[in-house]
């Protein structure tokens, strides 16, 4: 009897076990999930380790006081190339918010989401306004059909009240749609966190431009000036042979001086340099005034700036002999057409803009556009000291020659079809930079008459710097538009007649932020991730075949999972 009794109640027991284990595994799950959201493990398992934050990142994002927040204009209906870069920019925010122990906050906002095109453009202006460049697109609307929108592919940065704005979007005309979505990805990285680290640090570094040798006037410089004024302070001012008046400044800027340098100048920048300071040379050897080409021809005459020898005894040399590349710029000239004996103004290529390449293994050049120079002088780097590491940063076609002082600089030049035979140099340097422990250019020479200061002693040796020389002076100049006696200062590198931008702006500001970068941030623009394209080709060969399995594969993987299922089941509530 009492083993009828048992056989009987069996299958209820298992019933029951069967129930107790799906309430305990459920709570389990429900436990484990609920655990895991306070864990934050993540996993990288891509080969370029693209969702991995670099320890300056992560230190610096570790060390925030304060919540930001960040606000993302990507967002809405826009073509899939920019859906991909919302959804890299959200998965960045994502590990920053983690890596920050979610100090950083964000939201992602359409700036098309005004309820009519008043507001809309409103919303526009007022982006626009914030420094966010827009970019147009062809979108669908509620109706179906297509219609021209502009999206801000940016951030706008908010930390205790500062706004700092954030354009992420490269546009390098040479390259694919493609390759500057990639070039976008890979930096963003370094353009959030660079923002982050300024706007969040106790100290602001400063930077000077020097004046006193007929260097560019603010107007000139101003656009170059509001760009580094997002990370830096800066000032403008004469040294006037004051040792040490250069000590508080994180970096120097020589803006194509006009006036040679004396000797009591001269040693202060030496000092400056001594002591660990920081300079970006942008100087020519060479004086053309366009302004007189106006009148048909202007003369290029040899100008020293009696800077020759400072700069031979750091490592370079700038060549008095102006380039001429047949990669160059266009320049718009009146031309007659017609038989109305009209002139109309046509682009011809002028020959003295050479359009210079940046160096694409280099952090500061990386994924940049192409430079425009004008006038620009070669550099030669000289010298054996192994304390000094020499790397050029933009060098010109592989089709150049060189003009030497003086020369006739005439507009007749353009009606020249160039021939290559006589362009015969190649990839001849225009900007440089130099890092390592360099030597006074004082060193073994008596300085009492330069300095008033009669307790001053000579350093000979820099601890470890950093400087670049740039030999066209020119290409830190903006255009300015004048009119009714208001002057207007023009972006930098962009072509005032055809609005094609170039990358004279990100060159220097990456310069100057090489200069003074002690933590290594300027290293994840040599961040590189491979593209993983699919093989079009392919895909047209086997269409079909790619569109049944990736439709029919998973219900085929499921109904053999729930088949399998059913037979596990079977056999075990059998067994028992």
């Amino acid at each position: 009897m009492e083993k009828e009794r048992i056989t009987k109640e069996g299958p209820a027991d298992v019933r029951m076990n069967s129930w107790m284990q799906f309430i305990v595994i459920s709570m389990a799950a429900v436990i484990i999930t609920v655990a895991a959201s306070f864990m934050h493990i993540r996993l990288d398992l891509t080969g370029d380790h693209r969702y991995t934050l670099s320890k300056p990142t992560r230190k610096i994002l570790s060390e925030l006081k304060n919540d930001i927040y960040i606000q993302v204009w990507l967002d809405g209906e826009m073509p899939v190339q920019f859906k991909k870069l919302r959804r890299s920019v959200k998965e960045m925010l994502d590990e920053f918010r983690v890596a920050s122990g979610r100090k950083v906050d964000y939201e992602f906002i359409n700036p098309s989401a005004g309820k009519d095109a008043k507001e809309r453009n409103r919303q526009y202006e007022s982006l626009y306004g914030k420094g966010l460049l827009p970019f147009k697109i062809q979108a669908k609307d509620e109706e179906g059909g297509s219609s021209q929108k502009l999206i801000f592919p940016g951030i706008i940065v908010n930390y205790n009240g500062t706004e700092i704005p954030v354009n992420f979007l490269k546009n390098n005309q040479r390259l694919s749609a493609e390759q500057n979505l990639l070039n976008s990805i890979e930096g963003l990285e370094y353009e959030l966190i660079q923002t982050i680290a300024t706007i969040s640090s106790a100290k602001i570094n400063k930077i000077v431009f020097i004046e006193g040798h007929d260097e560019l006037p603010e107007i000139e410089v101003a656009d170059i000036m509001m760009s580094l004024r997002k990370f830096f302070s800066i000032d403008m001012g004469p040294i006037n042979g004051r040792v040490g008046v250069l000590d508080r400044y994180a970096a120097v800027i020589l803006a194509a001086p006009q006036k040679s340098f004396n000797e009591k100048d001269k040693l202060v920048l030496d000092q400056y340099i001594m002591n660990g300071g920081r300079v970006m040379w942008l100087l020519n050897e060479v004086a053309v005034n366009e302004d007189s080409l106006r009148f048909g021809e202007t003369v290029a005459m040899y100008r020293p700036l009696n800077i020759e020898d400072q700069l031979f005894k750091y490592g370079a040399r700038i060549n008095p002999s102006v380039v001429q590349d047949m990669e160059c710029v266009p320049i718009p000239m009146k031309v007659v057409t017609g038989t109305s004996q009209q002139s109309q103004l046509v682009p011809v290529p002028w020959i003295y803009y050479p359009l210079l390449y940046p160096s694409q293994g280099n952090p500061v050049t990386r994924n940049i556009n192409r430079v425009i120079g004008k006038y620009s002088n070669y550099i030669d780097t000289v010298g054996l000291d192994p304390d000094v590491k020499k790397t050029i940063l933009l060098s010109t076609s592989k089709n150049t020659r060189l003009v030497n002082p003086p020369a006739l600089i005439s507009l007749k030049e353009a009606d020249i079809t160039p021939s290559a035979r006589e362009f015969s140099r190649s990839s001849l340097p225009v900007a440089v930079m130099l890092s390592g422990k360099f030597q006074s250019l004082y060193r073994n020479r008596m300085t009492a008459n330069l300095v008033e200061d009669k307790g001053f002693r000579l350093k000979d040796e820099s601890k470890y710097t950093r400087m670049i020389v740039i030999s066209d002076g020119e290409m830190i100049r903006n255009d300015v538009r004048r009119s009714g006696g208001q002057e207007q200062p023009l972006p930098l590198g962009q072509d005032r007649y055809t609005l094609q931008s170039y990358g004279n702006k990100d060159f220097l500001v990456n310069c100057v932020n090489w200069l003074v970068d002690d933590n290594g941030l300027m290293q994840l623009r040599a961040r590189e991730m491979k593209m993983r394209l699919l093989d079009r080709q392919a895909i047209r060969r086997s269409r079909m075949l790619i569109q049944s399995v990736n439709i029919l594969l998973p219900v085929v993987l499921i109904l053999l999972a729930g088949l399998l299922y059913n037979m596990l089941r079977k056999r075990m509530y059998t067994r028992n």
